[in-house]
């Protein structure tokens, strides 16, 4: 008796809003949803290439960020510049989980086949690698100009193997 008199009190309440009924058989997508989806896949493809372009967006705070650490060696610059070379190297070893949640999901189906695959969201992975490249070059441009690379002669002269000298082969 007390169930039939609580189901009565709540009988007349409202839903709350952006509440609906929905019925348990199964029925073809309206197009709202349809319209909904597609739109959340344009979406993640703006996110996925967005994240894609995202280290060349940061290339001219790093380039600044060099400028004012300054050309000696000091403890300071060495950590810009470590941190700048550390970065796309672990970018790169994180992309396809970076880009996992952006995998498109294709239609009918509720999760992508592979969204760690090397070739979900392909372009993108190679837009991320070309940036990432351009970040590690900025890296080893700012160690040359410290000198921390061996680009001259006299940076390999420890390698260098010498002839035995004329005078004592004479002899």
């Amino acid at each position: 008796m007390s169930n039939a008199v609580e189901s009565s009190k709540w009988k007349n309440l409202r839903p709350p809003p952006g509440f609906t009924q929905t019925s348990s058989k199964a029925s073809a997508p309206s197009k709202a949803s349809t319209n909904a989806t597609a739109s959340y896949e344009a979406m993640k493809d703006k996110r996925a290439w967005d994240l894609a372009i995202s280290p060349a967006k940061s290339l001219p705070m790093q380039a600044f960020m060099l400028y004012m650490s300054g050309g000696g060696v000091q403890i300071f610059s060495m950590g810009i510049v470590f941190m700048l070379l550390l970065s796309p190297f672990k970018n790169l070893a994180g992309i396809n989980s970076a880009f996992a949640p952006l995998a498109p999901v294709p239609a009918g189906k509720k999760q992508a086949p592979e969204p760690k695959a090397l070739t979900t969201l392909a372009l993108q992975k190679i837009v991320y690698l070309l940036c990432n490249l351009l970040t590690l070059a900025l890296g080893l441009w700012k160690c040359r100009s410290m000198g921390l690379l061996p680009t001259g002669t006299a940076d390999w002269l420890a390698f260098e193997t010498r002839n035995q000298p004329p005078e004592s082969v004479l002899i």
